[in-house]
């Protein structure tokens, strides 16, 4: 594992350092995971939170100006299909912070097991609940949940998303604590936040000890307090990207869509720097323009985009890395551990 001095040093590499650094993080993908990379499918619920974050257009204060959906369940089933068809075994489940979603949740779910036969992974992007209802969905079927927790400044974390983080770090042990797959995820380039903040976001996924992290560059959404904000720099986002696969090599870490927003063939050069997950959107096309998540202007990634660019890095494409490790679903829908 790196030492905070390394991690410092690596996120500020640029040049020569930075190819060595990327190098490394290639070299241990390939150890832990050989030349592959996780597909997963994501279908978007609901563009509807609870949540005030000032660099979301979704956030509460726009919810009256924005066209408003809410996913039923057979919506999400109908898209959950075209995830099979494409031969997708990860659904990823994802939204706004609302307590709406769970009765389409608690529908939708078993029926998507029921569709693949017990062989997938239901994946959950949904934000803060209370345990009892994480521990339903688990229940039901959901096998892995992404809560990022986007800043580990306290000060900063609270300002940004108007809510304490200790709360958000509970949600995240709750979750590990219930037997759920875990991912949570860095934003860097953030207003007011420093390299030392990011050390601190790499550590603390490595602390929790969840499967999965991501690295969003910051990028200003309209109609939001931090429109007029600079966007956040890629060599920063990828560098952090390669600390963590050096930090903790095992974790699922996706090139994400937010790096080919800030850069063409952002994406690219996260596959680049050691990410082995790429995530592509099932998401109806009326919903898709209503999901606002760097507002109406944002990069949607589409299956031939993503099996190109593994192609192109010498990565094939694989499903679920954690259907293997799950015990079989009991009669009344409850995991049991292994």
């Amino acid at each position: 594992m790196l030492t905070r001095s390394d991690i410092r040093k690596l996120l500020t590499a640029r040049g020569p350092a930075q190819e060595e650094l990327f190098a490394e993080a290639r070299h241990l993908r390939e150890k832990h995971f050989g030349g592959s990379a996780v597909l997963r499918g994501v279908i978007e619920i609901t563009n509807v939170c609870r949540v005030n974050c000032v660099y979301c257009p979704m956030r509460r204060d726009n919810t009256a100006q924005n066209e408003r959906y809410f996913m039923t369940a057979d919506d999400i089933l109908e898209r959950a299909i075209e995830i099979r068809a494409a031969g997708i075994d990860v659904i990823l489940l994802q939204g706004g912070e609302t307590p709406r979603n769970l009765t389409a949740l608690e529908d939708a779910i078993p029926r998507i097991r029921a569709l693949y036969e017990g062989r997938v992974e239901v994946l959950l992007n949904l934000g803060n609940m209370r345990r009892g209802q994480y521990e339903r969905l688990r229940e039901l079927g959901a096998t892995s949940y992404i809560l990022k927790h986007e800043t580990s400044d306290p000060v900063l974390h609270e300002q940004l998303r108007q809510e304490p983080l200790h709360e958000r770090l509970r949600c995240l042990r709750d979750l590990l604590d219930l037997g759920y797959r875990v991912g949570t995820g860095i934003i860097s380039s953030l207003p007011g936040q420093t390299v030392d903040s990011i050390v601190d976001d790499i550590e603390l996924a490595a602390s929790l000890g969840v499967h999965m992290c991501s690295v969003s560059p910051f990028v200003p959404a309209p109609n939001t307090p931090l429109e007029l904000s600079p966007a956040g720099s890629n060599d920063l986002a990828l560098n952090a990207l390669a600390c963590l696969r050096l930090h903790r090599p095992g974790l699922l870490i996706p090139s994400v869509s937010a790096l080919e927003k800030t850069s063409s063939g952002g994406q690219t050069k996260g596959l680049a720097a050691g990410a082995n997950v790429m995530t592509i959107n099932f998401t109806g096309d009326t919903n898709r323009k209503r999901y606002l998540i760097y507002g109406k202007d944002r990069y949607v990634v589409r299956k031939q985009h993503a099996e190109s660019l593994l192609q192109a890095a010498g990565l094939r494409s694989r499903g679920s890395v954690f259907l293997d490790e799950e015990a079989p679903v009991a009669a009344s829908g409850t995991r049991r551990a292994l």
